[in-house]
This record gives structure tokens, sequence and C-alpha cells, in this order.
């Protein structure tokens, strides 16, 4: 694992700790943590891209009333 150091106000870093023990943590893992959604998410897009790509050839022909997309 690798360290980073950041630069923030002193009063931002104060709260952002305030949150952390409310939610039973540490800085450090909120920061991780956010790291991890930020990864998962530029991920994710690019994993919808790639699928709407692929399925880019299906046309259904027409537009589907109400009805007929709410069917079950």
């Amino acid at each position: 694992m690798k360290n980073i150091t950041l630069s923030a106000d002193d009063k931002l870093i104060e709260e952002a700790r305030k949150q952390a023990a409310q939610q039973h943590t540490t800085l450090n893992n909120l920061f991780r943590d956010w790291l991890i959604q930020i990864t998962a998410r530029k991920q994710a897009i690019s994993e919808y891209d790639a699928l709407m790509k692929r399925l880019s050839y299906v046309k259904p022909g027409r537009k589907f009333t109400r009805d007929e997309m709410n069917e079950r």
C-alpha cells in the first residue's frame, strides 16, 4: 500500500474527522472508500459504453407504446 500526503484547510480536515468519527471509522478509511467509489464509477461507465456499442445493431423497427413497454 502506498502513502500519500494531502493538503487541506485545518477546518475542513477537522470537519472530515468529525464525520469519520460519527461513522465509526477513520479519515484514512473514508478517503480510501472515496477512491474506490471514484474508480468504480469510471469503470462502470466504461462497461456501460462498451455494452451499448455491442448492442448498437439492435433496432426495434418502431416505437413501443407505453402499455407495451410496461407489459409484464
